[in-house]
């Protein structure tokens, strides 16, 4: 049996159960826009291969529905947004029923579809993030979603999720402790089962239970004892690096059966085997990528021969895969997503201009502490701009400390909006600080923390840094280019990972990539070792810094109770604060 499998960095599949109403003439004229593509974007190498079970897999979207609208390089690339990818899995539901006959076309997502963007976190006061955007996923029928971390960081959200939003997959959201068995639309018996991380930064009321547990349920193991078609397993888990208990529980009881399997949470493209009848794929992030095919035989003991595609996410590849035109492409369903989002974007204010920006800055394009680095442009001038702002402190010394992973991603040139300013930095972290510190000890504060590592709850967005600067510099280190030549190509990603054959659908020449470090730091001020100032940081790492500062010296034991609140400023609000300021 063939078994091709398409993977997708962001969303799936057509309208299903929704009701958007969006009627702006500003939707409509954006939707004309987009049926012509505005930049000149290479298209993919071949067309798919298609098989007897077709998968589209979508993850850590972090709601970058709108896609990416900037025209500095490699945004172009990844310019389609969710009325696109809409009406693409249509006519790819529509090939796989009419063209190719008796095969199953099903979509999945491996979890965080929160903090990221303006759509998702650009809401009024009061409001719940997701609310709103995920409106528009509920058009995607998908037939399995699984949970992420960044639904379990505030309480809020993880009931908002469960209200809201879990009831329209009607069971087919899956947590670490749920699972479901089902038929393909031709028949084919399907088990399923989602999972998340060992994850242990989830806020009150919630609890996650860890998968090497999960698997010594009772119910776990009547789950998979009747042997399916094949087994998909959906987590918010890295495919490498990472143990995947579930997999080695299943393989034990069934030694041949085919497994897919389906992970997130690093951010990046990636492939492995773990066996030779199972394939584990990552898709990327922020509705980039989308994309792979798998192969496979099933019934019998020779190894299954897998492929994966990871496509860009753009209208040229849309058309591609589907033979479609800029006026046949469209369909119905995806045209009212588009024009919803688009009537969202403008009841959220998310065009607003802070100021404009005067080049691009990047989170690893370019080194760190130089120019062009947005961590220099973030430690360096917004947060001591921004915090400086009707503050009686300001004039006290002070060093100021926060983690490289509140950033989220690039500023470039041009005009900077509200929807910006909450792409770069979307966490609501509040800036604290301790008084009378001696210089002599805060400085030896940053150095420290970078020695000692993330903490495991940092690790909510570093680890993703981490694991990106891994792909970049092995996609710089192993890109092959031999099929077209390196002059007709752009920038994008160039992917290398641990499955035979070529995965990329469109090539590109690889991106430059620098090294960050866990936590950085403003410039120290010009006083002596005894000159008691104020060591400010954000309160997302004020367990550790504690921790460290205490380790530096003995003089007194540091607490919370010696934590003050330095402004009202949240993270989130600092880029625009400074634009507004400085970029007008």
């Amino acid at each position: 049996m063939l078994l091709p499998l398409l993977a997708l960095a962001g969303l799936a599949t057509a309208c299903g159960e929704c009701d958007i109403h969006a009627h702006s003439a500003h939707g409509h004229d954006h939707v004309s826009k987009q049926e012509y593509p505005q930049f000149p974007l290479t298209p993919p190498t071949w067309p798919l291969v298609w098989g007897d079970f077709n998968i589209i897999h979508t993850t850590d979207t972090h709601g970058w529905l709108l896609g990416h609208q900037k025209a500095s390089w490699l945004e172009p690339n990844y310019s389609g947004d969710l009325g696109d990818f809409a009406s693409f899995v249509t006519h790819m539901k529509e090939i796989a029923i009419i063209h190719e006959r008796d095969v199953d076309h099903l979509p999945v997502d491996s979890g965080d579809l929160h903090d990221g963007t303006g759509l998702s976190d650009g809401y009024p006061p009061g409001g719940v993030d997701t609310h709103e955007s995920n409106k528009f996923l509920e058009c995607l029928p998908y037939d399995l979603m699984a949970i992420g971390n960044h639904k379990l960081y505030v309480y809020a959200d993880t009931y908002n999720m469960y209200t809201n939003f879990v009831p329209h997959l009607h069971g087919r959201y899956l947590s670490s402790n749920s699972m479901s068995v089902s038929a393909g639309s031709v028949g084919r018996r399907v088990t399923s089962l989602g999972v998340l991380y060992n994850f242990a930064g989830n806020d009150v009321n919630t609890t996650v239970q860890f998968v090497a547990n999960m698997v010594k349920e009772s119910w776990f193991t009547e789950a998979i004892a009747e042997e399916p078609d094949v087994f998909i397993l959906v987590g918010h888990m890295p495919v490498s690096q990472d143990n995947w208990p579930v997999f080695n529980a299943i393989r034990a009881e069934h030694p041949l059966t085919p497994i897919m399997i389906f992970g997130g949470h690093t951010h990046i493209r990636d492939c492995q085997q773990y066996d030779g009848r199972s394939m584990a794929l990552e898709s990327g992030r922020y509705m980039e990528t989308i994309g792979a095919d798998l192969d496979a035989a099933k019934s019998n003991t020779k190894n299954i021969t897998f492929s994966r595609r990871y496509l860009d996410q753009n209208r040229v590849t849309y058309q591609y895969h589907t033979k479609t035109s800029n006026q046949t492409f469209h369909m119905p369903d995806g045209r009212s997503i588009t024009e919803g989002l688009q009537e969202l974007a403008e009841q959220f204010d998310l065009s607003y201009r802070c100021g404009i920006a005067p080049q691009d800055y990047t989170m690893t394009r370019n080194p760190y502490p130089f120019n062009g680095s947005l961590l220099s442009l973030f430690i360096g001038d917004a947060i001591p701009t921004a915090l400086a702002i009707n503050n009686t402190r300001v004039d006290i010394p002070n060093i100021m400390i926060t983690n490289s992973g509140g950033l989220r991603f690039d500023i470039f040139k041009g005009f900077f909006t509200k929807h910006d300013q909450l792409t770069a930095s979307s966490f609501t972290d509040l800036f604290l600080y301790i008084p009378i510190v001696t210089f002599s000890t805060a400085n030896k504060v940053l150095s420290t923390l970078n020695q000692a590592g993330a903490a495991e709850r940092k690790k909510r967005a570093d680890m993703e840094i981490a694991w990106w600067g891994r792909d970049y510099v092995e996609m710089n280190r192993r890109a092959s280019l031999r099929v077209r030549k390196e002059e007709d190509l752009t920038l994008g990603y160039v992917t290398s990972d641990s499955c035979p054959g070529t995965g990329d659908d469109t090539p590109h020449v690889a991106l430059p990539y620098y090294s960050i470090p866990d936590f950085i730091g403003s410039t120290p001020p010009n006083v002596t070792n005894t000159t008691p100032i104020d060591l400010i940081f954000i309160d997302y790492i004020e367990t550790q810094l504690l921790q460290i500062l205490n380790s530096l010296q003995y003089t007194k034991n540091y607490t919370k109770l010696d934590v003050l609140q330095y402004s009202p400023v949240m993270t989130n609000e600092v880029f625009g604060l400074f634009a507004q300021a400085k970029w007008n």
